[in-house]
């Protein structure tokens, strides 16, 4: 089942694990939003700073860290998501618990490895 998947910190740089994230979505299925911090385009996928009011979210799957996240708490929480994955380095008990006072799955996991072993 595809899932809406939106990358929070998307990159054109390949070595970036949110674009390695994108490609892999993308080769499994997933219909795939992303905001990074400048505009930009990975595998199709066109990405800017803009918090767009994306619709029928499953899952927001993380790659900025903890300083930069809360700026974005209020607006990740308004899309109404199932589920947040916190990539390592993501981690944020704060936001974590926002999240799941909302009724949002939180997952301290991987994206990639999660694709890789049909977990996702």
């Amino acid at each position: 089942m595809s899932k809406h998947t939106l990358v929070i910190g998307a990159s054109e740089n390949p070595s970036r694990y949110s674009n390695m994230a994108i490609h892999k979505l993308k080769q499994h299925g997933h219909p795939i939003s992303a905001i990074g911090l400048k505009e930009g385009v990975v595998d199709g996928v066109s990405f800017s700073k803009e918090r767009k009011a994306f619709k029928d979210i499953d899952t927001i799957t993380l790659y900025i860290g903890p300083a930069h996240q809360p700026e974005y708490y209020e607006y990740l929480i308004s899309l109404k998501p199932k589920r947040i994955i916190f990539n390592p380095g993501t981690e944020n008990d704060e936001f974590e618990q926002m999240a799941r006072s909302k009724g949002i799955k939180v997952l301290e996991a991987c994206t990639l490895v999660m694709l890789s072993t049909g977990q996702y």
